[in-house]
């Protein structure tokens, strides 16, 4: 499959009169995005969640935007070669941009393999708020979780390209927030990011 053509140089954006501003006094918050990366059965969607809830109860106004069910939809074109990983993490970042500019704090739980997307994810945050969170486990750890049988599957050749096992995973070297999910419970991780997120 061919990505499609960029043609944004024949695009011109329209400048409306409520703006990213005026969104966020409305909801009371500053909008921002927590992009949470690391291997395949590391926890990401697990801290996602409780990150969503605990600003749920505070009374945030969020979306946690989760890759696998973008890949129902968004991304369903979308296989998991080197290319088609990069385009899934540029649409993941465009739409995680929107959510933020219509004032959410945007929950972002997605394998990202490769630096150089998460810094493009970073870059297309623009002025919001952006806070990386590496969501690390050794491979046997997470192989032995395995809530998905993903790297069984691996394991017997059925499934090519899986991160960690015959993909490259490149682990952020400056993660704003790293959370090891062997050593630290789910509440300490949640204070980690709260704070980061507040201090950013």
């Amino acid at each position: 499959m061919d990505l499609p053509t960029d043609n944004s140089s024949h695009v011109h954006r329209h400048e409306f009169s409520v703006g990213v501003d005026d969104r966020s006094d409305l909801l009371g918050q500053k909008p921002g995005i927590v992009w949470f990366t690391g291997l395949p059965a590391a926890g990401k969607s697990t801290l996602a969640d409780a990150l969503e809830v605990t600003l749920h109860d505070a009374g945030k106004h969020s979306f946690l935007l989760d890759a696998d069910t973008v890949r129902t939809g968004l991304c369903r074109d979308l296989g998991f070669s080197d290319e088609h990983r990069h385009e899934n993490i540029r649409r993941l970042s465009e739409v995680a941009r929107l959510m933020a500019d219509a004032g959410l704090l945007v929950l972002v739980c997605a394998i990202s393999p490769f630096s150089a997307d998460r810094q493009i994810a970073r870059l297309t945050a623009g002025p919001h708020r952006f806070v990386e969170v590496h969501v690390h486990v050794p491979v046997a750890i997470a192989e032995s979780r395995d809530p998905k049988g993903l790297y069984k599957l691996a394991r017997q050749g059925v499934l090519k390209n899986l991160t960690g096992i015959d993909s490259l995973y490149e682990e952020p070297i400056a993660p704003d927030v790293r959370i090891d999910t062997t050593q630290c419970s789910i509440a300490d991780a949640i204070t980690l990011i709260t704070q980061r997120l507040i201090h950013e």
